[in-house]
């Protein structure tokens, strides 16, 4: 699985009521119209700078606030590929990958808004292809894989009738 896109950079301790204000959860449950108000707190026209594939890159505790499925939901829809952070909240973190949304932890402070980016999360490495520059990452668990490809846990269990890693 090779994620190939553009950075949009944020700092730290981005909670999921940035991701997508609290004003708006509770008024639909269509992601797609909620994507249209992706990060709207920090950056009201955050969503007219995206392109699909691009990808998150933050600093650390990404995710942390509210357990609510709607923040990886909303990345997602919004067509961003990955979020590459320093550290993530633990449910924000599950909530991603059972959604089919990649993150990936390592350090980020050398990657640029702007920055394109190549994720090669099988083999672990994050290459800033616009500085050329490489960094090493953990590869994610087989499982794990799985389950991003297959779109995520509900996905998952669709194709295969329960959990299955094989």
């Amino acid at each position: 699985m090779i994620i190939r896109g553009f950075a949009h950079k944020l700092g730290d301790d981005i909670n999921t009521d940035y991701i997508i204000s609290g004003k708006y959860k509770f008024k639909t449950l269509d992601m797609k119209e909620l994507a249209q108000h992706i990060f709207e707190d920090i950056e009201p026209d955050f969503i007219k700078k995206i392109k699909p594939g691009d990808i998150i890159v933050a600093g650390k505790n990404f995710g942390c606030g509210s357990s609510r499925e709607q923040a990886p939901l909303v990345i997602k829809n919004a067509g961003l590929s990955a979020v590459v952070a320093v550290s993530f909240a633990r449910i924000f973190y599950r909530n991603a990958i059972n959604n089919g949304l990649p993150l990936v932890e390592c350090d980020t402070s050398n990657i640029d808004d702007g920055d394109e980016l190549e994720i090669e999360l099988e083999k672990g490495i994050v290459k800033d292809i616009t500085k050329g520059f490489e960094i090493q990452i953990n590869p994610l668990p087989p499982f794990m894989m799985k389950l991003l490809q297959d779109g995520g846990l509900v996905e998952h269990f669709k194709k295969y009738g329960g959990f299955s890693i094989e």
